[in-house]
């Protein structure tokens, strides 16, 4: 578990403050973080990965990262398991 990043945005799972997304029945996701996940769905089901990708990279952004920081972490993105399946 340790080192395991969200399968959808790539955050780390341990700087998730809720300690993962939360599946249907209430126990915590050990595959994606609670921004991206909760009770058992994606909290952005119908983007595109080009969309979110943007969207993680504006959230960061707005965070106070610089955006070459940003677009550098969101680069990866399109490895993960939530868009590399299917």
């Amino acid at each position: 578990m340790m080192g395991s990043k969200c399968q959808s945005c790539g955050m780390p799972l341990s700087k998730d403050t809720e300690g993962g997304g939360s599946e249907a029945d209430g126990t915590r996701s050990t595959r994606y973080c609670s921004l991206c996940y909760a009770d058992g769905a994606f909290r952005h089901p119908d983007a595109s990965f080009e969309e979110f990708q943007s969207h993680c990279l504006d959230a960061l952004v707005n965070k106070g990262m610089p955006r070459i920081l940003a677009w550098a972490f969101t680069r990866g993105m399109g490895r993960l398991d939530r868009w590399s399946e299917g």
